[in-house]
């Protein structure tokens, strides 16, 4: 018993600073991700290119982040946590130097896709928090990791817009370049290196066929409007992701030490939660879709409320922040009553911001109300997710299951991206040479959110009843302390509270 004494002993000076450094560190990985959304209208011009090919800029991003959460995820338990952050982290930085240095589609291609690899972050995060912090600290801490997806993303719209309407866009590159080499130091100087790892190899045939599997299912949904959705390229690519993905599932259940853990990744709760998370991921997009360009709009087409790039980035900057400041709340709501009843409440504020949302379109601070309500809800719903997942698996498989979380969200987000741009694009309408999308479309755009926060209900209410957050949630800081507190759950007298790991 001597070793949890001393870890624990030794705690305290570990933990100083982790909470803000692995923060700021998913902030700025999730900036990668709308870093380019003040430009995009512009690439084609700006890389001398058609505009579908310019696409691929934001796509290769996408596929890139989809790959790399449940490899890095992985790559964290068996070598090291904070070693594969560092990596993530140095990735983002390359690929933001190779961006910055160039105006040639390929290589932007290039540069996009290494800072996407970065999203593997959040997962590692998560998981050096669950090994690093004493109980009473990883609720908010986790809290507020899962939430930096929506907080980089929100703030990174406002500032990414100022930067490009008064510097050349490739000063956005350099800036992300200069956060990732600050995140890298703040890491190297206050995150300790996690002493909890998963026995086996990399499972590399496994990291191959989910990210086969992967591509060939979220090109077809990125690129579905530009094919056509029953073209033969968009069908094949989705029937070819069917069989590899089942192939996939196959060859993991029979390997020793497979990537991705599916008998735990099929366990109701862990199941639950992921499916619960891709719809939140669609809740999430279809306001970043829709309130920039309602913002942009021209006030001459009778609905659009003419605002500047940087004013529209600034109504819709809320979202991110309210999510952040959500943290603290959804910790003291959870330690009461439970991750799985915050994530319900959370869902609701989101069906209620959406619903406001459907008569609050005609001027910018009714925008605000509406990123402020979604983003509360959006804040909770996220908060919840790790608590969720790390009740219900062991703390070697932490990295490998919250980075099948994130994918999830993240295809979430994919559906939404195509679902929602089809919906604009099928009810534009044509002022002049220009089709821009309607107000009716906006509003179809915010019932089919609603309709996924639903479906996110129905599996939230479904969930296991778990204890308050406060009591499964021990920091193991190693194999021994992880395997008593199982012990200690599995003894639990109540018949209301069953254990959360087998």
């Amino acid at each position: 018993m001597s070793q949890p004494t001393t870890d624990q002993q030794a705690a305290p000076r570990g933990i100083r600073g982790v909470v803000p450094v692995l923060a700021f560190a998913g902030i700025t990985v999730a900036v990668m991700q709308t870093l380019l959304v003040p430009v995009i209208k512009d690439l084609p011009e700006l890389l001398n290119t058609s505009p579908s090919n310019a696409t691929w800029v934001m796509t290769s991003t996408l596929l890139a982040g989809a790959v790399a959460t449940p490899i890095m995820g992985r790559l964290g338990d068996l070598y090291g946590k904070r070693r594969m952050l560092l990596a993530s982290l140095a990735i983002m930085v390359v690929g933001s130097l190779i961006a910055g240095f160039t105006s040639e589609l390929l290589m932007m291609i290039v540069g996009r896709a290494l800072q996407g690899f970065a999203m593997g972050a959040i997962p590692l995060g998560i998981g050096l928090m669950r090994d690093e912090l004493p109980r009473e600290k990883l609720g908010s801490a986790m809290a507020l990791m899962s939430s930096s997806i929506g907080v980089g993303g929100g703030l990174a719209l406002p500032l990414a817009a100022l930067v490009a309407q008064h510097t050349n866009w490739h000063t956005l590159f350099f800036g992300s370049a200069g956060l990732g080499v600050v995140a890298i130091l703040l890491t190297l100087l206050f995150v300790p290196e996690s002493k909890v790892k998963a026995e086996g190899t990399f499972d590399v045939f496994g990291a191959l066929g989910l990210s086969a599997g992967l591509i060939l299912l979220l090109l077809p949904i990125t690129k579905g409007s530009d094919w056509g959705w029953g073209s033969t390229t968009t069908l094949g690519l989705l029937g070819s992701a069917v069989v590899v993905l089942v192939l996939w599932g196959v060859m993991e259940l029979r390997v020793q030490a497979p990537l991705v853990n599916l008998r735990t990744t099929a366990r109701r709760e862990v199941l639950l939660t992921n499916l619960a998370s891709m719809m939140v991921g669609v809740a999430f997009y279809a306001i970043s879709l829709v309130l920039p360009q309602l913002l942009q709009l021209p006030s001459a087409t009778g609905y659009g409320l003419g605002q500047s790039m940087v004013v529209a980035g600034l109504c819709v900057a809320p979202l991110g922040l309210t999510m952040m400041l959500t943290a603290p709340l959804y910790a003291r709501l959870s330690a009461k009553y439970g991750p799985k009843t915050t994530l319900i409440l959370g869902m609701l504020i989101i069906a209620v911001g959406y619903g406001a949302g459907l008569g609050l379109m005609s001027a910018a601070w009714q925008t605000i109300i509406v990123s402020i309500v979604v983003g509360a809800g959006i804040g909770l719903a996220y908060s919840s997710l790790p608590a969720l997942i790390v009740g219900a698996v062991d703390p070697s498989e932490t990295g490998a299951a919250n980075g099948l979380n994130t994918l999830m969200r993240s295809i979430g987000t994919s559906v939404s991206s195509a679902v929602i741009g089809m919906v604009l694009a099928n009810t534009s309408k044509n002022f002049g040479p220009v089709a821009l999308p309607t107000m009716h479309g906006f509003r179809v755009s915010f019932l089919i959110a609603t309709a996924a926060v639903a479906g996110g209900l129905v599996f939230a209410v479904f969930l296991p009843k778990g204890r308050p957050t406060a009591q499964p949630q021990l920091r193991a800081s190693s194999e021994e302390d992880a395997a008593l507190e199982r012990a200690t759950e599995a003894l639990a007298p109540s018949p209301a509270a069953p254990s959360a790991r087998p």
